[in-house]
């Protein structure tokens, strides 16, 4: 029942916000074009509920045609230093605004705002039996790993971060991680893993 009133709220939720994101998208996209002329948005291959893929809506962050880095655990690779993000994509990361647009996908149906957040398309035959049960729900804009880590932890613990969620979820406990979300951008914490490339070796680059 839950799952459905959850649904209803997200729609509600998501066109009250629409208009406000629409004149987001416009200044965001006018200084993302200023800077280097490229598109505005990048378009995110990820796991959906029930294991299909989709394009995660995202304001593009880094330099166009810029590498796909990922350290061995299937994870982006982030740093503060990172050459390949742009310096309006350093802000907007930092503040989470880059996420904005996946307003629409939770008007599309393939998001929520709160859940386990989705992972790369290429991690979907990497999930044990047991880590299969965050399929079961839409992926979410944050969830419980995102609130109390943000980007700071590998993909495994971020799915026993996601596994928690989906066993606990509840009105209460989405409350709680809005406003855990808040707090952890307000005070811009763990925006970046503390991993580097000098530190890992089996970093893997793709375009």
């Amino acid at each position: 029942m839950y799952s459905s009133f959850k649904r209803f709220l997200d729609i509600v939720c998501a066109l009250i916000l629409l208009p406000i994101v629409l004149w987001l998208t416009i200044i965001v996209g006018f200084l993302i074009k200023l800077e280097d002329r490229g598109p505005i948005f990048y378009l995110a291959k990820r796991i959906g509920k029930d294991g299909k893929i989709f394009d995660m809506y995202k304001f593009r962050s880094m330099k166009v045609g810029a590498k796909d880095i990922r350290l061995e655990d299937g994870s982006t690779y982030n740093s503060n230093d990172d050459e390949r993000v742009t310096k309006i994509g350093k802000i907007i990361r930092k503040t989470s605004i880059d996420e904005i647009p996946q307003l629409l996908n939770i008007l599309k149906g393939d998001m929520t705002f709160i859940g386990p957040r989705p992972d790369s398309a290429m991690w979907l035959n990497n999930y044990t039996a047991e880590e299969r049960v965050i399929l079961r729900v839409r992926p979410g804009i944050t969830g419980y790993n995102q609130a109390i880590n943000r980007n700071a932890v590998g993909t495994k613990e971020k799915i026993r971060n996601d596994i928690i969620y989906v066993e606990n979820m509840s009105l209460f406990f989405d409350i709680k991680i809005l406003l855990l979300t808040f707090q952890t951008v307000i005070l811009s914490k763990n925006v970046n893993r503390k991993n580097d490339l000098t530190n890992n070796s089996k970093v893997r680059k793709g375009s």
